[in-house]
């Protein structure tokens, strides 16, 4: 029944009330503080992969069929001011041509989307990048030729640019390098932005804050169901991932009124594991034991002041 339903509704009412419930989320949980020091957004996409002999209108690869949830997730506010969902054939590099970019405003790529050309847009629109490299490009250091001494994990910190003829034509200005070590993975990553203001280390915690956006991805698809779908058609495809961002952004609008001061994937996760209890559910964000989860979540938070 609900399939068939799902098959005739257009699924655009849909999008356009889920588009106006993200603006409601997002001007709610934004600070003060926030505005007046700029805005960080993580751009990344999931996959959803489909049965072809079902879904064969969204064929993928030879073997199965799927969809693509293109989103752009402000860090701080943890709502997604933007998405569009395509078939999975699409790739992540396309959408960076569908963001309008804010001026001062930071955006966080992973280095799928390592596209020089489109990431001299970024900067010319007076909007800043971070991205993580994907491959070793030829450059000449302009500035920071010097080796760091590795304090908060910074190796390098370098104005650079680029060499080779096409990299040149792609990105004709210069560029900021730096190198970080972070030590609970035993790794070293190096990244790229047109930001010269923040402090290196800022940078990398930028970066990591990326996986804001990945844990939005994981817990979207696990308690709102969007990997069952009810209904075969694209229509109902569609229909089913706006109504979980609908019901997300019902969860941050909610967090926020009620002050519960967590993350909106806590809240979720309170809420899926206590719909049986017979306590009251407000009761269940104060509980003792959640304390300690509380406070391992706070200390993530970073300083996001410019100065």
């Amino acid at each position: 029944m609900l399939s068939r339903a799902n098959s005739v509704r257009d699924y655009r009412i849909f999008e356009e009330y889920a588009f106006f419930m993200v603006g409601i989320a997002q001007q709610l949980r934004i600070t003060k503080e926030f505005e007046l020091h700029g805005r960080f957004y993580a751009v990344d996409s999931t996959t959803i992969d489909l049965c072809m002999s079902v879904f064969n209108w969204a064929k993928f690869r030879s073997t199965k069929s799927g969809v693509k949830i293109h989103t752009q997730i402000d860090i701080v506010t943890e709502i997604p001011v933007f998405y569009r969902i395509t078939n999975a054939i699409v790739h992540d590099i396309n959408a960076m041509d569908w963001l309008r970019y804010e001026p001062n405003a930071c955006y966080v790529f992973d280095r799928g989307y390592f596209d020089l050309s489109r990431l001299y847009i970024i900067h010319i629109s007076m909007a800043f990048f971070i991205i993580r490299e994907k491959f070793s490009p030829k450059y000449e250091i302009v500035d920071g030729e010097d080796i760091l001494d590795g304090a908060d994990g910074v190796f390098f910190d370098q104005t650079i640019r680029f060499t080779s003829k096409r990299n040149k034509e792609n990105y004709p200005g210069v560029i900021r390098r730096i190198v970080f070590y972070a030590q609970d993975l035993h790794r070293t990553f190096t990244y790229y932005t047109n930001n010269f203001d923040l402090p290196a280390k800022h940078i990398a915690l930028l970066y990591r804050y990326r996986w804001q956006v990945e844990l939005f991805f994981k817990w979207i698809k696990q308690h709102l169901r969007v990997k069952s779908f009810w209904g075969e058609s694209e229509n109902a495809v569609r229909i089913q991932i706006h109504v979980a961002i609908i019901t997300y952004c019902l969860i941050g609008i909610i967090e926020k009124k009620l002050q519960l001061n967590r993350p909106i994937i806590q809240v979720m996760r309170i809420l899926g594991s206590g719909l049986l209890l017979k306590e009251n559910m407000l009761d269940l964000f104060f509980h003792p034991a959640l304390e300690k989860e509380k406070k391992a979540d706070q200390q993530l938070n970073i300083d996001f002041d410019y100065d």
